[in-house]
Formats: C-alpha cells, structure tokens, sequence
C-alpha cells in the first residue's frame, strides 16, 4: 500500500482542501526564514510570561475578593486580558510572516 492509497485523518483532508483552495486563490506558500522563526518564538514566549504574570495577579486578587460580584467583575477581566495578549500575539506573528492583518 503507497502513502496515496494510506487512509488519512479528518485532519490530513481537511488541510489538504485547505491547500487547494489556496492554490485556486493564488495564494503563494512561503517557507519561514530562521530569523522569522526566531522572532516568532520570542513573540510566543513573551506572550507565555505575560500570561503567566497576568494568572499570578489574577489568582491573588481572587483571594482577596469578598463578593461573588466583584469575582465575576475579575472572571471578565481576566478573559478579557486573555484575549487581548492573545489577539496582539497573533498580530504580531502575522506581521512577522508578512501577513500584515
């Protein structure tokens, strides 16, 4: 049996569909240079400490916290401050890969 007649993944067809559709598009694949890919992996590690200190200050106010409306009012701040390092992360590496938007 060749890799052609191999059964695939939901997965494998969907990325597959994906590709072609971009190829339909004109959309071009690039391959990432080494300095892309060092710069993305910073963007992603800068990320990762600022949720790391965003959950930190997120568990202490909780504990301090003396209402269940003043921890929903911390809940959604949290969710939002999730979101939005996640939301310039995901700029970020789109800028880095040429993506602009």
């Amino acid at each position: 049996m060749s890799d052609d007649d191999a059964p695939r993944t939901a997965y494998e067809l969907i990325l597959e569909r994906l590709k072609k559709k971009d190829r339909e598009e004109g959309v071009e694949e690039r391959p990432l240079t080494d300095e892309q890919r060092k710069r993305i992996a910073e963007i992603r590690k800068v990320h990762e400490a600022r949720i790391a200190e965003s959950e930190i200050l997120h568990q202490s106010a909780r504990r301090k916290a003396t209402s269940p409306d003043e921890l929903e009012r911390l809940e959604e701040e949290y969710r939002r401050d999730r979101e939005r390092a996640a939301s310039d992360r995901d700029r970020k590496i789109a800028e880095v890969r040429g993506g602009g938007s």
